[in-house]
């Protein structure tokens, strides 16, 4: 079979529907054991100088699962819709106590992100 090139490719792409689309997309995730699904970024190591500017008046907040609770199923589906991230990677974090769900985020986002988790029955604190 001849190699395609990227244009080509996205020229085959256009012509699937939505949901062959996504097939495809499961078979390529299970075939090279890979996921769509965006990373998590990992926090970068505190400054000196940011315990200082934190005294003056926090305006990000990062949004901890302590616990799951009992209805650890609907708060796996609560943590894909505030988040990014696949089912797999849902449950892991919903499994790690401790977990930040979303990190440096804003106050209001932070309330509405406590409120929807705590709803489907989990233990959350902002901070």
């Amino acid at each position: 079979m001849a190699k395609l090139t990227q244009d080509e490719l996205l020229a085959q792409f256009e012509e699937l529907t939505l949901i062959e689309l996504a097939a495809f997309v499961k078979a390529f995730e299970e075939k090279f054991d890979v996921t769509a699904a965006a990373p998590v970024a990992v926090a970068a190591a505190g400054v000196p100088g940011a315990a200082a500017e934190a005294v003056e008046e926090q305006d990000e907040f990062d949004v901890i699962l302590e616990a799951a609770g009992d209805k650890k199923i609907q708060v796996i589906k609560e943590v894909r819709t505030l988040t990014s991230l696949g089912l797999k990677e849902a449950k892991d974090l919903v499994d790690t106590a401790g977990a930040k769900v979303l990190e440096k985020v804003a106050k209001d986002v932070a309330e509405k992100a406590k409120a929807a988790l705590e709803g489907a029955g989990a233990k959350v604190t902002v901070k």
